[in-house]
């Protein structure tokens, strides 16, 4: 396998990619969802709300939080996901530039 060359791109595209990556599987888009339908921290209950094992959605929830797109806070012997705010801000911005930057023709090609 390759090695990427992240130090030629800029930061902001750097980081739009990891946070990409981090939601380019569908169990983390459902597990996005559920923490912003619930409009609070989720403390366990993925794993019966979306019926993946609780080792899977670990992962996944490990990867998101890696990425900045969520956050942790123990409670106990439990583990309470949320959004984070400022990425998720971040986020919504930057990929509103990314689409509004596209100004061409619609039929191209």
């Amino acid at each position: 396998m390759g090695v990427t060359k992240t130090e030629i791109f800029t930061s902001e595209q750097n980081r739009l990619a990891t946070m990409l990556k981090a939601m380019a599987h569908p169990a983390r888009i459902a597990i996005l969802e559920q923490i912003i339908k619930s409009n609070a921290c989720i403390c366990g209950d993925l794993a019966e709300e979306l019926g993946l094992a609780q080792p899977t959605i670990s992962q996944h929830l490990k990867e998101l939080k890696s990425a900045g797109l969520i956050q942790g806070t123990i409670d106990g012997v439990k583990v309470c996901y949320c959004i984070e705010p400022k990425a998720w801000e971040l986020l919504h911005k930057d990929l509103n530039a990314f689409f509004k930057a596209h100004q061409g023709p619609a039929d191209c090609c």
